[in-house]
């Protein structure tokens, strides 16, 4: 499946080399409510996720990335899909490709004091996306590949 908007293509995929997994984004979930966090610098919502550092496994960025941009202590991680995005018309542009998970998050404990300011919890999806591209196309996928409401 393959979605162009604004120059940006996102694509998934079931699978893809684990070597080209830069980066994972987990769309979670607490007691019925999205989870959504808000970067210091910005004022939009994200979905938490991350860069993949040297030496992790894709499933560690995502445990990783969820607890330092939520404070998730104790969850469950189901994979997704893999998803990439190009820009269009840009002939230096290369395919980057992320991790999607699904995460039911039970606890929370304190926010790390890194680039979030704040974690919202929410019974509908925001509008105003700091990735507007790009994450609800990930929630949408995530939404029907695990046969959960949006």
């Amino acid at each position: 499946m393959s979605i162009t908007k604004n120059n940006l293509t996102v694509r998934f995929y079931d699978h893809v080399a684990d070597s080209l997994l830069k980066f994972a984004v987990i769309v979670s979930r607490h007691e019925d409510k999205w989870v959504f966090c808000r970067h210091k610098d910005r004022d939009t919502y994200e979905i938490p996720g991350g860069h993949r550092e040297e030496g992790e496994d894709i499933l560690s960025t995502a445990k990783r990335e969820l607890w330092e941009e939520t404070g998730a202590e104790t969850f469950d991680l189901t994979p997704v899909c893999v998803y990439s995005m190009t820009r269009d018309g840009d002939e230096s542009s290369e395919e980057s490709h992320g991790m999607v998970y699904y995460a039911d998050v039970y606890t929370f404990g304190a926010l790390p004091p890194l680039e979030i300011a704040q974690v919202y919890f929410m019974n509908s999806l925001p509008t105003e996306w700091t990735y507007p591209q790009v994450h609800p196309k990930i929630i949408n996928r995530t939404c029907q590949s695990l046969g959960l409401k949006e």
